[in-house]
C-alpha cells in the first residue's frame, strides 16, 4: 500500500497520526479524507495538489485507499466527486493524475477513469531514496462532460446485477468514447 506513496509505510499507528495532522494541516497539497457513508469510516484520502489557480490546472495524488476501500465502487465514485469538483465548481481547464512509471495500477487507474497518457518524464523526481519516472496523465475541461456522462453511467445502480457485479466497465465506457490510452508495450 505505500510502495509509491512519498510517506509510509509508518513505524506505529502514533506515527501515522502524526502524519494525518500534518496533511490535514496542509493546502497545497490538499488533502480530502474518503469515508463509507454506510459506516461513517474512514476508508482512505486523496489530495488536489500543485494547485495553480492561475493556469486553471490541478492534479490529483498522494491517493490512499485502504483495503476496504480498493476495488469498489466507493473508490470510484471519490475520483469522480473530485473530478466534478474541479470542473463544475472551480472552473478548471485541466486536471492531472501522476503517478511512479512502474506503478501499473495507478496507471490502469488513471485510464480507467477517463485521463489520457501523455507520457513518460524520466528521472523526475527521487522518492525514498530512488530514481522515480513519471507517469503523466491529464482530462481537460472539453472532455469532461463525457467523461462525467460515462462515471455517472457506471455509477448507476441499474448498472450492476443482484451479485453486485458490473455490467459495462468503466474502462470500457472510456474507451468506446476515445480516451486515449497507453501505447501496448505498457
Amino acid at each position: 500500500m505505500w510502495q509509491y506513496l512519498f510517506e509510509g509505510p509508518f513505524a506505529d499507528r502514533a506515527a501515522f497520526d502524526v502524519h494525518l495532522r500534518r496533511i490535514a494541516a496542509s493546502e497545497d497539497p490538499l488533502f480530502l479524507a474518503i469515508l463509507d457513508n454506510a459506516t461513517g469510516s474512514a476508508v482512505g484520502y486523496a489530495s488536489y495538489m500543485r494547485i495553480e489557480p492561475v493556469h486553471r490546472v490541478i492534479e490529483v495524488g498522494s491517493i490512499l485507499y485502504t483495503p476496504r476501500l480498493q476495488q469498489t465502487t466507493l473508490a470510484t465514485e471519490a475520483m469522480y466527486l473530485m473530478a466534478r469538483h474541479v470542473f463544475e465548481d472551480l472552473g478548471y481547464r485541466r486536471y492531472e493524475w501522476k503517478c511512479n512509471a512502474l506503478n501499473a495500477p495507478s496507471r490502469r487507474a488513471a485510464l480507467r477513469f477517463g485521463f489520457t497518457f501523455e507520457g513518460v518524464f524520466r528521472q523526475h523526481m527521487i522518492v525514498k531514496g530512488r530514481n522515480r519516472d513519471t507517469a503523466w496523465f491529464s482530462m481537460l475541461n472539453s472532455e469532461w462532460p463525457e467523461r462525467k456522462a460515462n462515471f455517472e453511467r457506471w455509477l448507476d445502480p441499474s448498472n450492476f446485477g443482484a451479485d453486485g457485479r458490473q455490467k459495462v466497465a468503466l474502462s470500457a465506457l472510456n474507451e468506446l468514447s476515445g480516451s486515449q490510452g497507453l501505447p501496448k508495450r505498457y
